[in-house]
């Protein structure tokens, strides 16, 4: 971050009193910070803090007020090696997503040469409208980075997905992003088949049994190893999301059993299997070929265990293959994940627990701990579900380097 020339915008969220600690970090950090703040901002912080702070005068207007020269949107666009928009409220994400310009924070967006970085912030059901959703895609699709929000305690009481991220870890991206010496992980040429989504076992033909997973992990995931050049098999249960990467090949299931048999089909040829779904643990004996009625007041239905997809193919491995597990828990969590580890014969299990915040199931983010066949452990602090998957990325690269 030395030397590095940071334009912050700080939109008018209660959550702008963290630009305070923002500016300074960055500061801290050895970048030269410029702040500008849309007019709503200065309600909930004032510009003297961010100026004593960041050792320069608070931008906000196109005409300072003071001296009424011109504040050049253009020539701040091509000043900068970055725009940090923290917080970015949902008006601000709607404005510069459809281009609008009629103020100087929205053009010097529009102006902008260098990377753009959104760290959105609102109450959690505006942050889940789609309209917010909508234009969080759009602002991707132009080439921006969204920095995303995290989970806790919001403004309102609620609790859920909204909170500005923290500002150390939006530094930590940014560092992470100008470091220059960090070289791009390369898997050209390496075949990896990953699991990702629920599965649904069918009770009769309009019902079934299945989890709460999402496939956001597992998508995740297979995002990063395709952009590391990976050719990347899904097999993906059920889930509404979309292919993440034009390279991905994706196989759709949606039983236990056909999620091990496509797995089964790809497992000879991949050097890297990472088993990520929520594969149904039983299924039920008997489908019924009829919707069955509601009839007695009790129902009774008899269940079989479904096939160990891990440790079927886990004793198939061989030399020169590297599967990774995971294991979601509720308690005893590393006693639990180690066994699932070496009964399966993973070389990593990944472990997350259901009491930690903002992890499991539905999130944008996840927190993880990584254990290899050695007991060697990796914690890693709550991350979105992008950053987890390049540290995931990470660790294997590394084995395959080795």
């Amino acid at each position: 971050m030395d030397g590095k020339r940071i334009l912050l915008g700080v939109s008018g969220s209660i959550s702008a009193y963290k630009a305070a600690l923002l500016v300074r970090l960055l500061v801290k950090a050895g970048a030269e910070v410029q702040v500008i703040m849309t007019e709503s901002a200065k309600t909930f912080i004032t510009p003297l803090t961010l100026a004593t702070l960041s050792k320069r005068p608070v931008l906000s207007t196109f005409i300072n007020d003071d001296t009424g020269n011109w504040n050049n949107h253009v020539e701040l666009g091509l000043w900068a090696d970055a725009l940090v928009i923290a917080p970015a409220t949902a008006h601000t994400l709607a404005r510069c997503a459809h281009g609008f310009a009629d103020d100087l924070l929205s053009a010097v967006y529009l102006s902008a040469r260098c990377p753009v970085f959104f760290a959105p912030a609102m109450d959690l059901d505006m942050y889940q409208h789609p309209s917010t959703l909508t234009n969080l895609r759009l602002l991707e699709s132009y080439g921006n980075q969204i920095i995303r929000a995290e989970h806790g305690e919001l403004a309102s009481g609620l609790i859920g997905e909204g909170r500005l991220a923290e500002p150390d870890h939006i530094v930590e991206i940014l560092a992470t992003f100008f470091d220059k010496d960090k070289q791009p992980i390369s898997l050209a040429g390496r075949n990896v088949l990953i699991t990702a989504g629920p599965t649904q076992e069918a009770i009769d033909p309009v019902r079934y049994i299945s989890n709460h997973s999402t496939g956001k992990m597992g998508y995740a995931i297979a995002k990063a190893f395709a952009s590391a050049g990976a050719n990347v098999t899904l097999v993906s249960g059920p889930t509404a999301l979309p292919i993440p990467h034009p390279s991905i090949r994706r196989i759709k299931v949606r039983s236990a059993q056909e999620m091990f048999e496509a797995t089964q089909a790809e497992f000879d040829k991949a050097s890297v299997v990472v088993l990520s779904a929520a594969v149904a643990d039983y299924t039920p004996v008997h489908v019924a070929d009829q919707k069955i009625k509601k009839s007695e007041r009790e129902f009774s239905l008899a269940l079989t265990k479904t096939i160990d997809i891990a440790a079927t193919l886990g004793a198939r491995k061989k030399a020169g293959q590297y599967m990774m597990g995971f294991a979601l828990e509720t308690n005893d969590e590393r006693s639990n994940a180690l066994k699932k580890l070496h009964a399966k014969n993973l070389d990593w299990i990944v472990l997350n627990s259901l009491r930690d915040e903002g992890a499991g199931f539905g999130h944008d983010t996840n927190k993880i701990t990584v254990i290899d066949k050695n007991e060697q452990t990796a914690e890693f602090a709550l991350k979105t579900k992008d950053e987890v998957a390049q540290d995931l990325l990470y660790l294997v690269a590394q084995k395959l380097a080795e």
